[in-house]
């Protein structure tokens, strides 16, 4: 018994040090993420809201998911009476901030859709940020108005 106890006593601090590691949560959260579903090979837009805990900015560098061939980050972007979309390397989430990924603004436009989309699932999508950190979030798929 006395064996195990100091076995159990040596122990403890490891764990407890190791702890901190594996429950510290990341800097970056996504929430209300949505692909809106498009007919026949029509790319898809992906919209959601990111928030930055930490006290840096940090910015969205890519996005990822088995569902499409390709995704790419993009911004519309008006002038006058017409709107264009600019694909974008990266987009900056301001420090203890938030970012909308919304119609009319950022959004991803997922590309090559490996099978037809199915209103009212959803598909994992992973966002990758420059500071290392990546986030897997569920992602519901819509019809071509939003619902």
């Amino acid at each position: 018994m006395r064996r195990t106890l100091c076995r159990i006593a040596f122990a403890l601090p490891l764990v407890a040090a190791a702890l901190p590691a594996f429950a510290a949560p990341g800097s970056m959260m996504v929430s209300d993420c949505w692909i809106r579903s498009m007919p026949g090979d029509t790319p898809s837009g992906g919209y959601f809201k990111l928030m930055n805990m930490s006290d840096k900015p940090i910015d969205l560098v890519g996005v990822s998911t088995d569902a499409f061939g390709m995704s790419m980050l993009h911004q519309t972007q008006s002038n006058g009476s017409t709107s264009t979309m600019v694909m974008v390397d990266k987009a900056s989430v301001p420090a203890n901030g938030t970012l909308a990924f919304a119609p009319g603004g950022y959004h991803v436009m997922f590309e090559k859709a490996k099978k037809p989309l199915t209103v009212g699932s959803s598909i994992p999508v992973t966002f990758k940020f420059s500071d290392g950190e990546s986030v897997e979030a569920q992602c519901a798929v819509k019809n071509a108005a939003g619902k």
